[in-house]
């Protein structure tokens, strides 16, 4: 009873929206819409608020970039994008949801928990539309999750880490996870796919030695340190939550010749995660479809706002990244804008400015100093 009551007065709600907001396209856009080309129209705009984990890091950028290009796209559709200072500022998250759910200045909200739970009773009775980005909220208010099937993607890399073990020598293959905030959904749905594909691929997961590093690089660096003095033999497979974690590993596993075989997978499909696999520094990387996870996210709030059916679950989409694949990789990104900042800082001729003109787009570099002269 409770359940149908929320659903008329979400229902009410929205209705009563659509005449502040017009719809979006359906699709992120392609060079046809960016041209101006046949989209549908948009009445006098709407708000919708996008909370991010954080802002501080780049897979959350190519995210805040993805929910950006639909406002671009869509100019009557306002979209606001904010988030903590890091993973573990709980609090700082929390009154911005707070604030921003009483402001009345908003008519959507796109939000990535980094407390489910505690997210949960925040929106707990809220009637306008609330889209779950990256992590899924297990609430009634939630209308659609919009994120990667984490368990699944990760089991494939698990798998892929495997065979490349094997490839690479290793008889006993055996898998330690280093893992981000401990209890967090998303952290524990990699680590089950993790397990997952390894096992299946004939591998061992060390589920007693999992560690746990905040999904923070400076952390992963050190929990590898812990790994490497308990396990002064080496291990064939480092599985991390994300990819800054796993270069910090591979990092401080650099000169250690028991783990110079050593795949280092990573999560999220960064480019600068792209550049260390192509250097021969991280071996793999589930790519997460970030910027789409951005795009689509804020698309489905102005559907639903538009009183729209909208899925309970998008799939942004993954795949498994190393070297065999990667320059393609990173071309689909170029194709999204993401390296066109590097690409002009190179072109320019500031190579040395690349990291703090480009900011986390800078992961780019070294691909596009093999394949553009500078200058």
């Amino acid at each position: 009873m409770k359940k149908r009551l929320l659903a008329m007065l979400m229902t009410g709600a929205m209705v009563a929206s659509l005449a502040a907001c017009g719809g979006g396209s359906s699709t992120p856009a392609d060079d046809t819409q960016k041209d101006g080309g046949d989209k549908a129209g948009t009445t006098s705009g709407c708000s919708v608020d996008v909370i991010l984990k954080t802002t501080a890091s780049e897979y959350w950028s190519y995210v805040k970039a993805g929910a950006e290009a639909y406002s671009k796209d869509n100019p009557d559709v306002k979209v606001e994008v904010k988030g903590a200072t890091s993973e573990t500022a709980y609090d700082e998250q929390q009154n911005m949801i707070e604030t921003d759910l009483n402001s009345g200045a908003y008519d959507a909200f796109v939000i990535a928990p980094l407390q489910a739970d505690l997210v949960k009773t925040l929106i707990a009775g809220q009637t306008a539309p609330i889209v779950a980005v990256d992590t899924n909220i297990d609430a009634p208010e939630v209308l659609s999750f919009v994120g990667t099937g984490n368990e699944d993607a990760a089991a494939e890399g698990g798998k892929a880490a495997v065979e490349a073990a094997k490839a690479a020598g290793w008889d006993k293959v055996q898998a330690i996870a280093i893992s981000g905030v401990q209890g967090d959904g998303t952290a524990t749905a990699r680590l089950t796919g993790y397990e997952k594909g390894v096992t299946e691929a004939g591998g061992e997961f060390l589920k007693d030695e999992i560690q746990y590093a905040d999904a923070v690089a400076d952390k992963a660096a050190t929990s590898m340190e812990a790994i490497m003095q308990n396990h002064p033999e080496g291990i064939a497979i480092i599985c991390c939550n994300n990819d800054d974690m796993a270069m910090a590993a591979a990092r401080a596993a650099k000169g250690n010749a028991a783990y110079e075989k050593t795949i280092f997978v990573g999560f999220d499909g960064i480019q600068s995660a792209c550049n260390a696999i192509l250097s021969g520094e991280e071996t793999m990387s589930v790519a997460q479809e970030a910027y789409d996870m951005g795009y689509k996210a804020v698309e489905a709030a102005v559907k639903a706002l538009e009183g729209e059916q909208v899925d309970s679950f998008i799939d942004s989409g993954s795949k498994v990244v190393d070297s065999t694949n990667c320059d393609e990789y990173i071309d689909d990104m170029k194709a999204k804008g993401l390296c066109a900042v590097s690409v002009l800082c190179l072109q320019s001729g500031y190579q040395q400015k690349v990291s703090t003109a480009c900011g986390y787009f800078c992961g780019c570099t070294s691909y596009y100093k093999r394949n553009q002269p500078a200058g």
